[in-house]
């Protein structure tokens, strides 16, 4: 560990501050962890709903013909 901080250290002083922001990140939850944990709860739910057949999923081709048809409007 002494030889980790003596190097840190030594750095240039962007290159520490980047090191410390870094470790700081590591710590703490970013702004967007809410944002990713809801995305990733909606995404397990959709796909269970179509693994259960409660909904049926449709195909690329289908969604893009209805891209072309909404964009036509």
């Amino acid at each position: 560990m002494q030889d980790v901080t003596r190097e840190a250290i030594g750095l240039p002083r962007d290159q520490r501050l980047s090191l410390a922001r870094l470790l700081i990140e590591l710590d703490e939850p970013g702004p967007d962890a809410d944002v990713e944990a809801a995305w990733e709860a909606e995404i397990a739910a959709r796909l269970l709903a179509v693994r259960e057949g409660r909904v049926e999923g449709i195909s690329y081709e289908q969604v893009l013909a209805r891209v072309d048809r909404r964009l036509a409007q």
